[in-house]
């Protein structure tokens, strides 16, 4: 897990390729170096976790000097690839960097559809004078760039490429889309003018500054594969199977692994095939909680862990911690972010990285796999909302601004309405939320964040199987439930869905008040003002104070933005 930058063109220069690596360094704090030919710079911060010795540095390039890569992920299956490739090939690491390398010189762009990982990289090509660059299937890992008339640049982080001179300006349609809708944008979209992101599963070519963006990765087709209904004993022996297999290769690691667990299903699934690993019996968890009853999980934490013994480091997020660590988690996000809850997250990553545990592996993608959701079920053929009222509160809106709102429709490329759900919450919503706001924490503090259940293998299957297996009787993740039975008692496996929560509601109106306040005064004083209806702004929160409180969403839209305007 790394820091990635690079300019191609006219200010392809040195120091402005430190500058973006300066911004990054807390995504690789052991290593920092840049690569540069005429009209190329290429740099990268390096976090080390597989081969720690120099010669696996990046920008790394190959004995001819033709190829050059910055790599920012992991390749899970190098090994694998390594002896495929290594008569063809001449090591000089065992580093997966080298692999990647060697396997886009071998095979090309299809060397994509080899790599089970999450990645995002760049390799420049000497002799053709061009740049390849791509993005995992489900867009773990992050690729921001920007393109003008003579130049080209890209990143992991979006403050990387304002470091760089491009000038930070709001992007006006998704901030109202977000105020209005919740939407975070688009895959290709930011919140900030004439910066992209590269979506998931897709790559791009530049050559002669004419830039490519083209889709590797076609989910809707893998998952028919799998078209054939198979007993549901068997596809839970072979899901059993893929998913001992997605946690073992992600402990491949020449640093401690840990592992995140919170008091739900999924993650009592990640402890109990962690710990069918031989020798990962002892590894340690990291929970966190914040002293309040109505939300903690510790009690059922605890349950799980005593099942296996695992050294349990529980985190404690307070008042105190949310102010200290505010300003500092906003200006890693770079973009809205997720809450308190994110907030609270961010604690497991520093205290792992105080015990000198690098990585960390967690449960996300399990709901979106199995259904999960609570809206993934009808009744009385009506579909199931989560929230009383609306957590968006267009009233507070300019009209002007509030008619560039873009409500989001997002695809539908299967018959089936379930599965259109669980797309949607794949690539559109749910993962790239949180993967987001994931990468951004864990990297905060110089550690990297594993996904086994993201495995693609894993996904694709579960996403395919019949409803029947997912939803039975109203039980949601039905498969997943009779599966981990077989290990854990009933207390845990039949455990209702319990989104991850803090008492945010109840801070912001209360411990964090004056905080809020003072959040919205600078929104009420800001350049964008005109935004929105000042006085609504002061209606609502004061509505929220005096109990109107359902939602503290849109309470949390305005705290991230003001915290936005000064970084």
């Amino acid at each position: 897990m790394c820091g990635i930058a690079g300019i191609l063109g006219k200010n392809a220069k040195s120091n402005l390729i430190d500058d973006m690596l300066m911004v990054q360094h807390h995504r690789g704090p052991d290593y920092k170096d840049k690569w540069l030919e005429e009209g190329v710079a290429l740099g990268h911060n390096r976090l080390s976790i597989i081969d720690l010795s120099n010669s696996a540095n990046q920008p790394f390039s190959d004995r001819t000097k033709r190829f050059s890569i910055v790599f920012n992920g992991e390749i899970y299956n190098y090994i694998e690839l390594r002896e495929r490739l290594k008569s063809s090939y001449n090591f000089q690491t065992t580093s997966d960097t080298e692999v990647l390398l060697a396997a886009f010189i071998f095979w090309g762009k299809d060397c994509l559809k080899h790599l089970n990982g999450m990645f995002s990289f760049a390799i420049y090509d000497s002799k053709s004078k061009s740049l390849f660059a791509a993005r995992d299937r489900f867009g773990v890992k992050p690729f921001f760039y920007h393109k003008c008339n003579d130049s080209f640049y890209f990143s992991s982080e979006i403050k990387a490429i304002h470091a760089a001179g491009i000038k930070k300006k709001p992007h006006e349609k998704i901030w109202a889309s977000y105020f209005a809708h919740g939407s975070y944008g688009m895959p290709e979209e930011t919140f900030w003018e004439e910066i992209y992101q590269l979506p998931g599963g897709y790559y791009l070519e530049l050559k002669n500054n004419t830039l490519s963006i083209t889709k590797w990765y076609f989910f809707e087709e893998e998952v028919k594969k799998f078209d054939e209904k198979i007993p549901f004993n068997d596809v839970k022996e072979k899901y059993a199977a893929l998913m001992k297999n997605s946690i073992e290769l992600r402990f491949r690691a020449d640093v401690s692994v840990g592992f995140n667990i919170s008091g739900g299903l999924d993650s009592s699934a990640l402890l109990v095939f962690v710990n069918q690993l031989k020798g990962k019996e002892n590894i340690n968890a990291y929970t966190f909680y914040c002293g309040h009853k109505d939300y903690d999980e510790l009690f059922w934490v605890k349950e799980m862990i005593n099942t296996t013994q695992n050294p349990l480091n529980k985190v404690l997020l307070t008042v105190d911690h949310f102010i200290r660590e505010i300003d500092f988690l906003t200006h890693i996000q770079d973009e809205p972010c997720g809450g308190i809850p994110t907030i609270a997250y961010s604690k497991i990553f520093k205290q792992a990285r105080k015990d000198d545990v690098i990585v960390l592996l967690d449960g996300q993608g399990m709901d979106e796999q199995w259904a999960g959701y609570d809206y993934y079920l009808e009744k009385n053929n009506q579909l199931i909302q989560g929230m009383k009222g609306s957590p968006f509160k267009k009233n507070v809106l300019n009209e002007d601004f509030l008619s560039k709102a873009k409500k989001p429709i997002y695809p539908t490329p299967f018959e089936n309405e379930l599965l259109n759900k669980q797309y949607r919450d794949l690539f559109y919503t749910k993962i790239p939320r949180a993967l987001r706001f994931n990468d951004r924490v864990s990297m905060a503090y110089s550690t990297e964040l594993r996904e086994p259940f993201l495995d693609y293998r894993l996904v694709e299957y579960a996403f395919a199987q019949p409803y029947e297996y997912k939803i039975k009787n109203g039980v949601q993740k039905y498969l997943l439930r009779e599966l981990v039975s077989e290990y854990l008692n009933d207390s845990i496996t039949n455990s209702p869905k319990r989104p991850l929560q803090t008492p945010q509601r109840e801070w912001l109106a209360n411990e964090l008040s004056d905080y809020v306040e003072s959040k919205i005064e600078i929104l009420k004083n800001s350049d964008f003002s005109t935004w929105f209806n000042v006085d609504e702004v002061s209606n609502e929160w004061q509505k929220y104070k005096d109990g109107d409180n359902d939602s503290s969403f849109h309470i949390w839209q305005w705290i991230s933005f003001s915290n936005l305007l000064k970084n």
